[in-house]
């Protein structure tokens, strides 16, 4: 895994305009508190789900004061919640593998009809992270059944194939929720997303359009425009988080080098497992790996900012306005008010994967947590008990979520 310069431990994550509602402040309902930029074409459906929004941003002191400072303290600060995992191996149709991370005890204490979450850590990350934790905890103690999905070689799962991962590979996250669908016909299912996760699961929802077996979604810190992401990725002192996710894939890569042996003269091997950067990463197996022409081809393709106005099921976008892994200026903001699917919250600070703030700052779960439940259960409550009348304003979402 990656190494900062200055400690031994690594980090895992994985021109714009002013949005149509840049503050929105004429709901009937709770008012949104002004430091919260709210906006969506679902803006008006989803906004009674909340019950938090209506109270201020409020950056924990001096930690939430910079960027870089709130996005390194929630790493090595952040409390890892202790839980136990029983793992399944997914073999894929390729004969890769996922690996599938359940909480014991969860078959015999849940009922069947149990909303099921599906979560998707960011770049490298796995079920051993503290922001993957402290969602997956939250959503037990409601009753939900959770299940992390670790992608190819991450969470210290297997690779089988030459073939890692990718932010527009969709087999895998097809796959995985083909078989929790299986497993649990009876019961409605959710993704939630951080980072490349959120891209991966934006990409999904595109793809699938109404066909989607997931009753909806979350995108957090989700980089959208990869091109974007990567031109800010080596900027300044985000140049030591691309060194830290470089070396995250590095050492996944070297563990899993003899696989890549026969595939020398397609992939550049060396390149890979000597890599200083994502980018390098990206251009010497990635971009070669999933058909691309080049590594910006790879990013330009792959950018969920393409796909999110194809999303036919409720979307709920979190970003945070001084991420420096997700720049605000990716967020594709027309495509989100143009889409009656989607909502979109961005706080003023919260770095990536962040968002220390709230009832729980410093130490404990994210911002962002609660307000991914409330979006959650809002959808659960309609989709299982039809909450609203079809003559009702709501109308429109009704006939999404269903």
């Amino acid at each position: 895994m990656a190494k900062l310069p200055f400690t031994t431990k690594h980090l895992f994550f994985t021109p714009s305009f002013k949005p149509l509602t840049t503050r929105f402040t004429t709901m009937s309902a709770t008012k949104p508190h002004p430091s919260l930029e709210l906006s969506g074409g679902g803006l008006d459906s989803f906004l009674p789900a909340f019950t938090t929004l209506n109270q201020p941003y409020q950056a924990y002191p001096i930690v939430g004061s910079n960027t870089h400072v709130e996005t390194i303290f929630a790493y090595y600060f952040r409390s890892t919640p202790d839980v136990r995992f029983r793992r399944q191996c997914l073999r894929t149709k390729d004969n890769g593998t996922v690996s599938l991370d359940w909480i014991v005890g969860d078959d015999r204490n849940l009922s069947p009809k149990s909303p099921v979450l599906i979560l998707l850590p960011g770049l490298t990350g796995g079920s051993g992270d503290s922001y993957v934790r402290h969602m997956l905890l939250r959503a037990r103690k409601k009753g939900w059944r959770v299940v992390v999905f670790n992608s190819r070689g991450c969470g210290h799962g297997p690779v089988t194939t030459p073939q890692f991962y990718s932010a527009s590979f969709l087999g895998d996250i097809s796959e995985v929720v083909e078989h929790v669908s299986s497993r649990y016909p009876d019961a409605n299912l959710y993704a939630a997303g951080w980072s490349l996760g959120g891209n991966i699961i934006v990409n999904y929802l595109a793809q699938e359009s109404e066909n989607c077996l997931l009753s909806g979604a979350v995108s957090l810190c989700n980089p959208f425009n990869l091109v974007y992401a990567n031109e800010d990725l080596r900027k300044g002192f985000n140049i030591v988080y691309d060194k830290a996710l470089a070396s995250s894939l590095r050492r996944i890569f070297k563990k899993h080098a003899p696989l890549f042996e026969e595939m020398s003269d397609e992939y550049n091997i060396p390149a890979a497992a000597n890599c200083k950067s994502i980018r390098e990463f990206d251009e010497a197996l990635t971009s070669v790996s999933f058909g691309f022409k080049s590594v910006d081809d790879y990013y330009s393709k792959s950018s969920s900012s393409n796909s999110i106005q194809r999303v036919c099921k409720p979307l709920l976008c979190i970003q945070a306005e001084n991420d420096p892994i997700a720049p605000a200026r990716a967020i594709p903001r027309e495509a989100i008010n143009a889409n009656s699917n989607c909502m979109l919250i961005v706080t003023p600070e919260g770095g990536h994967l962040g968002w220390i703030a709230g009832d729980e700052a410093p130490f404990g779960c994210p911002w962002t947590d609660p307000v991914v439940m409330d979006f959650l259960e809002y959808l659960e409550k309609i989709k299982s008990n039809s909450f609203f009348k079809p003559d009702e304003k709501t109308h429109a979402l009704q006939a999404t979520v269903n």
